[in-house]
């Protein structure tokens, strides 16, 4: 049921047709038919009487108020990425992290070609996602993190290390990437690891994490030379001082260094603004 509503929730202001959910899904006709009509009855979907088609339902509007209220720092991330994409022009996302995966939670603005990620989509917590949560995550996280795209490769380890150690002294992640890598990348971590030889997930592993290196000193060169950027991000702290989640800006587009800077420097002003507040919560919470 979770699938169908998350299904629906992707598709925006699109409305699916039936035959639509069952493909995509891969549900029977009979489970997806049964699904949407427990959904309709709720108020958590609604059906077209004229064009037979299927979208989200008023009653999941009393869920998103309650979620605001109940999740004031994604709230708060969702409308610093929000002012970003009015202030510099381009999208502006929130990713949060849940167990081993990144989920897409928010996304504004409209993105310059091929959208980075739309909401409910899932990623897993591995290279090349996530840099902007693992330079700031905790040793053991860092270490599984890197793990995870390095395997037992001490180079490929010691290379994402690095990656690591620069974005936490730059401040913020710069994915170098094209958007056509960006896809590239997203497409092979989707792929099922017991589906492939051992040889070929370990030529996905090392393509990942080239991925992932690929440009990541290239911002110390202080020229006008301009570099496809598709992301640029930074986290956001908990009141435990945990990177709970992180805003992102997407450029989809060459950029300088100078360029690069600047709107590195919005982000993590507003980044910091929602950390400081957090913190100063918890403080409070404390004392109480």
């Amino acid at each position: 049921m979770l699938d169908v509503v998350e299904l629906l929730a992707r598709s925006g202001n699109a409305r699916l047709r039936f035959s639509d959910i069952v493909r995509e899904l891969d549900l029977t006709q009979a489970t997806v038919h049964a699904i949407l009509k427990t959904l309709c009855d709720r108020g958590w979907a609604s059906r077209d009487p004229v064009t037979k088609t299927f979208a989200l339902g008023p009653a999941l509007a009393v869920v998103a108020a309650r979620t605001d209220t109940a999740r004031p720092l994604a709230h708060a991330a969702r409308s610093a990425a929000l002012r970003l994409s009015r202030e510099v022009g381009y999208a502006g996302s929130v990713v949060e992290r849940f167990g081993d995966s990144l989920v897409v939670t928010a996304f504004e603005g409209e993105p310059a070609t091929q959208p980075s990620g739309i909401p409910g989509d899932r990623i897993p917590y591995a290279p090349p996602f996530g840099v902007a949560l693992a330079a700031w995550d905790t040793e053991d996280e860092q270490r599984a993190w890197i793990r995870r795209g390095a395997g037992d490769n001490a180079d490929r380890g010691r290379r994402l290390e690095q990656v690591l150690r620069h974005t936490r002294e730059r401040g913020f992640d710069v994915d170098w990437t094209t958007p056509a890598l960006a896809q590239a990348a997203q497409v092979v971590a989707t792929l099922d690891d017991n589906e492939m030889p051992t040889p070929v997930r370990h030529i996905m592993d090392q393509l990942l994490v080239e991925f992932t290196t690929i440009g990541f000193l290239s911002d110390d060169n202080p020229g006008r030379r301009k570099q496809p950027v598709v992301t640029i991000a930074a986290p956001v702290f908990d009141s435990r001082g945990y990177a709970a989640l992180m805003v992102a800006v997407h450029p989809l587009s060459p950029l300088n260094a100078r360029q690069i800077r600047l709107i590195g420097k919005k982000l993590t002003d507003e980044t910091a603004t929602i950390s400081e507040s957090q913190r100063h919560q918890g403080a409070v919470q404390h004392v109480v």
